[in-house]
C-alpha cells in the first residue's frame, strides 16, 4: 500500500446497529479523510443507513448469543471470505464473537486487527464451560495482536490477571466508546422545564433481567408509596435474543398493576430522557461503558447507576449523580428518594457536574484521535 494512500478500514460487529449508533462519528472521520470503510456486520434495518454513511456493506452473520461451537467457527470462513474479498489494512473488531472470529481471520489474511473488548460479558459472568471455552477462544485470538483496547479498567485488569494479554498489550481506549457533545448541546438547550412536573425516573436498556429492571421496578414501588406522585419509566427492545431477556407479559404485568410505563423503543432516545427528571441503570451485568449514562450525563440529567464494572467509571457519586450496590433494591430507592428531594437548584448544578465530567473524559473527538493515530493519520484539527 502507498503510505500516501488513506488505507482501507474495516469496522466489525454484532449487529449493523451498533456500527450505526456508537461509531458513526469515527466512520464520518474517516471518510473524511479519505479512508474506505467497510462495515461488517449482520444485515438489519441500520445496514442501509450505514451504506448511506459512505461505507461499504458487506453481510456476516453471527449468532450473537448461540453456543454452539460448530456453528460459531463457520464465521471464522464468513471472515476470511470478507476479508479476502476487501482487503483492508485495519480491522476493529468489538463484541466478544467478533473480537475473536474476525481477529483469528484477519490475521490469516495478514490484516492488522484491533480487538475493541466492549465488556467481558458471559465468558467472564459465567461459569461453566461455555465461559471457559470462550476464554480459551480469546487466548487463542489475542495471543498474536500487537494490542487490544477496553473500556474499563476492570476489564483490562481481568484480562491481564488471566494471562489472556501482556500488560504492555492491553490498552485503555480513552473516553470509552465516547458521546458526541456538540450533538448534544442543541438538544439541551430544548429541554422543557425542569421539575414542571412529576419527578420521573427513566431506566434505558435491553430489556434483560440483569439490566437491574426488576430491582428498578421494586425500588419504584417502595418509592410509590413515599412519594405516591413518583413517575417510572422503561425505554428498551423486549423479545431479545438472549437468555436474560424479560418476557413483554411480565412488562405488561408491571403495567396494569401501574408502577411502571413501558416506552417501547425510538430512535429518539435524548427526547426520552429530557423529558424524565434522572436516568437510572441498575445494572450488575458486566458492562464496558454504558452509552446511555453518558448521554445522560451529556444532557445535563442527573444519573443512579451501580458499584459496577463500566457503570462507576461514569459517575461520582454525590456529585454528578448516585452509585449503588447492585441487586440492593432498597438501597436504590433510598438514592431515587434523596435525589427527588432535593431543591431543583441542586440537581440542576449536580447535571451539570456530570455535563463537565464528560467534557472532560468522555469527548468523542478523543475517541476519534484514537483511532485517527492507530491508522497512522494525520492528528484530527480540532473543531
Amino acid at each position: 500500500m502507498d503510505p500516501r494512500t488513506p488505507p482501507a478500514v474495516a469496522l466489525v460487529s454484532n449487529t449493523s446497529w451498533s456500527l450505526y449508533n456508537f461509531r458513526r462519528p469515527v466512520i464520518e472521520t474517516l471518510l473524511a479523510r479519505g479512508c474506505r470503510v467497510i462495515a461488517l456486520a449482520p444485515r438489519d434495518a441500520y445496514s442501509e443507513r450505514l451504506v448511506g454513511l459512505g461505507c461499504e456493506y458487506i453481510e456476516v452473520p453471527i449468532d450473537a448469543k448461540g453456543t454452539n461451537p460448530l456453528r460459531d467457527a463457520r464465521a471464522i470462513f464468513d471472515f476470511l471470505r470478507a476479508f479476502r474479498r476487501t482487503r483492508p489494512a485495519f480491522a476493529f473488531n468489538y463484541t466478544i464473537k467478533c473480537s475473536i472470529y474476525a481477529t483469528l481471520a484477519g490475521q490469516a489474511c495478514g490484516v492488522r486487527c484491533v480487538p475493541v473488548i466492549t465488556g467481558a460479558g458471559y465468558a467472564f459472568a459465567k461459569q461453566g464451560w461455555i465461559a471457559g471455552f470462550a476464554r480459551q477462544l480469546y487466548r487463542l485470538a489475542l495471543r498474536r495482536v500487537e494490542y487490544a483496547w477496553f473500556l474499563n479498567e476492570d476489564d483490562r485488569a481481568l484480562f491481564v490477571a488471566q494471562g489472556l494479554l501482556p500488560e504492555g498489550k492491553a490498552r485503555i481506549l480513552p473516553g470509552g466508546e465516547g458521546v458526541d457533545l456538540q450533538a448534544f448541546d442543541a438538544r439541551r438547550a430544548s429541554r422543557p422545564a425542569p421539575d414542571s412536573g412529576p419527578f420521573t425516573f427513566l431506566l434505558v436498556a435491553r430489556m434483560l433481567w440483569e439490566k437491574g429492571v426488576r430491582e428498578f421496578v421494586e425500588a419504584a414501588r417502595i418509592v410509590r408509596a413515599r412519594l405516591p406522585g413518583t413517575r417510572f419509566q422503561l425505554l428498551g427492545a423486549t423479545g431479545v435474543d438472549n437468555p436474560s431477556a424479560i418476557p413483554r407479559e411480565q412488562i405488561a404485568a408491571w403495567e396494569r398493576e401501574g408502577v411502571i410505563e413501558y416506552l417501547g423503543t425510538t430512535d429518539d432516545v435524548a427526547g426520552a430522557m429530557l423529558a424524565s427528571s434522572a436516568v437510572v441503570l441498575p445494572s450488575y451485568y458486566r458492562e464496558g461503558i454504558p452509552r446511555v449514562l453518558l448521554e445522560a450525563a451529556s444532557l445535563g440529567l442527573p444519573v443512579i447507576t451501580t458499584d459496577n464494572v463500566g457503570c462507576r467509571d461514569t459517575v461520582e457519586d454525590g456529585r454528578t449523580g448516585f452509585v449503588v450496590r447492585p441487586r440492593d433494591c432498597a438501597d436504590l430507592a433510598a438514592k431515587m428518594v434523596a435525589l427527588a428531594a432535593m431543591a431543583p437548584g441542586e440537581r440542576r448544578a449536580m447535571g451539570q457536574r456530570g455535563r463537565e465530567k464528560m467534557e472532560r473524559e468522555f469527548d468523542v473527538r478523543r475517541v476519534v484521535a484514537t483511532y485517527v493515530a492507530a491508522i497512522g493519520l494525520p492528528e484530527v484539527a480540532p473543531r
